[in-house]
């Protein structure tokens, strides 16, 4: 710690003296209760404040520490260890199980919402965040950018359901392994652009894994080998719904219904594999859900180095000094303990008018 104006630190003498007058005067009134207590003869016991009215003083002397303190302007060294920032590549599964409704309103207006609230989460200073959309096929959106108007852009024309139409074959597959893979070349294409960067990776899958194919074990390696962490948010219930029916074809029988359940098991699994967590939504508030996943992910950010900075400690001083005026008028019984309070306040005043 350093000192702008030590000229000042003489001047803790007078509440030293003050605080060694304070102790006296407090042995003296333990020493009369306790002389006023064994020389009493009524049956009852009077109780005596430990310190009475000396805890005004007490108060008062400390903001007087504080004041002079803030006098001689302290400068304190801070340290903190910067680290780099975090990319999330955001796999949203859109395949037609999303659309069941066994959460409200459905799975995928379930997870654009979290979405919404994961983005909010995030501060982008030392974010970037991209998004993709699976299916059968994946879907690119956003490249990774840390402008989060560009992300917001395309989450608001998502819609209220899926791109991929329920007529198409391709949209009844989860291919987990196919986003995982997209994934890692949005990675690598940013890479080719704008070169390596000391950023932690970290891809997000939301998704209830419904019928999910692919291989998601060579997925998974080969995002471990990039140094990705694979994180897995699920939607739905165990109790599942029935997905929408297809529209009627002429001179074809109407399909059976189709059950989707929300596979927690597997999208654990993966998760797991992946060296990540598995949370699902519901469980706990969606902002909780999106720091805990922030949280997570930056533990893993590189250290980049450590930074000092000097920090004025003048004004939590003085910040100090009058919340112990405050806590003394707590302790205030008589008139002239009211008028020194009236008179420290007016010098801590005239104090900051000068400086």
């Amino acid at each position: 710690m350093a000192f702008l104006q030590p000229v000042y630190l003489w001047l803790l003498a007078l509440p030293a003296v003050l605080l060694a007058a304070w102790f006296w005067q407090l042995a003296r009134r333990r020493r009369d209760a306790r002389r006023y207590r064994n020389g009493r003869v009524l049956p009852v016991r009077e109780r005596y404040a430990r310190a009475g009215g000396l805890s005004f003083w007490l108060c008062l002397i400390l903001a007087v520490t504080c004041l002079v303190a803030a006098l001689a302007r302290p400068q304190a060294r801070v340290s903190r260890v910067s680290r780099a920032g975090i990319d999330f590549i955001v796999l949203q599964d859109g395949s037609t199980s999303m659309r069941v409704s066994d959460v409200r309103p459905d799975r995928w207006r379930r997870s654009t919402a979290w979405l919404r609230t994961f983005a909010e989460t995030l501060s982008w200073t030392d974010q970037r965040v991209a998004l993709a959309l699976f299916a059968y096929r994946p879907a690119p959106q956003v490249r990774l950018t840390s402008d989060p108007n560009a992300f917001f852009f395309f989450l608001d024309h998502l819609g209220d359901e899926p791109p991929f139409r329920l007529e198409d074959d391709t949209s009844w597959d989860t291919n987990i392994e196919e986003g995982i893979f997209w994934g890692v070349k949005m990675v690598e294409v940013d890479e080719e652009l704008y070169g390596r960067r000391q950023n932690a990776r970290a891809f997000v899958v939301v998704s209830d894994g419904q019928a999910w194919s692919g291989e998601v074990g060579r997925a998974l390696e080969l995002a471990r080998s990039r140094g990705i962490r694979v994180y897995v948010v699920g939607v739905g219930t165990t109790a599942g719904g029935v997905i929408p029916d297809l529209p009627p074809r002429r001179y074809e029988p109407p399909p059976e219904p189709i059950h989707s359940a929300l596979d927690r098991q597997s999208l654990r699994a993966i998760a797991r594999a992946g060296g990540g967590r598995y949370y699902e939504l519901g469980m706990q508030s969606d902002q909780l859900t999106a720091l805990r996943i922030l949280a997570d992910a930056r533990q893993f950010a590189r250290r980049t180095g450590r930074e000092e900075t000097v920090e004025e400690l003048y004004w939590p001083l003085l910040a100090a000094a009058a919340g112990w005026i405050g806590l003394g008028v707590l302790f205030i019984r008589e008139r002239a303990q009211l008028w020194w309070q009236l008179a420290a306040g007016l010098g801590l005043f005239a104090a900051l008018w000068i400086l």
